[in-house]
């Protein structure tokens, strides 16, 4: 079975001088390797067979015999690493806490251990006859969400 580090470590030598970075990588017990990678401005299909050719260069596919799949992050796809959290810095996200709650706001900033987002919500001022909507920002932790998407409104 191949060694998942050492293809981290590969992925990662060989995305060291573009804005690209990993994402994933999985190694199935029958060495199905799926690497997912995202970058801050782009990821054509040419990168991806850049870093296929790459990968199978280190790897010998007769010693090995693996299954090799090289892709980009979905823009459906949850947001996994730092990087696509500092990627995101400005757009609309949505947000699933472990506890259940669901919100929705712009992605404010991503700190190494947690991140903020300005949501909206409605709030009856004292004396006042109708709600108006205020910013409010929220802070949480990154091992506190089930997930954090990229929004995409219409």
């Amino acid at each position: 079975m191949i060694d998942k580090k050492a293809i981290i470590d590969v992925v990662n030598e060989a995305l060291a001088q573009s804005d690209a970075f990993l994402v994933e990588v999985t190694v199935s017990g029958d060495n199905r390797i799926v690497v997912e990678i995202d970058s801050y401005s782009s990821v054509s299909i040419d990168d991806c067979v850049r870093l296929n050719d790459i990968i199978e260069s280190h790897f010998d596919r007769d010693t090995e015999d693996y299954e090799l799949e090289v892709g980009s992050a979905g823009l459906t796809s949850p947001l996994r690493v730092k990087a696509q959290y500092d990627k995101n810095v400005g757009n609309p996200v949505e947000v699933l806490t472990a506890d259940g709650r669901k919100l929705k706001g712009e992605l404010k900033e991503a700190g190494d251990t947690d991140f903020t987002i300005v949501v909206s919500r409605k709030v009856k001022p004292e004396g006042a006859k109708r709600p108006v909507m205020v910013d409010e920002d929220v802070t949480l932790k990154y091992d506190e969400i089930k997930y954090t998407k990229y929004l995409i409104e219409f």
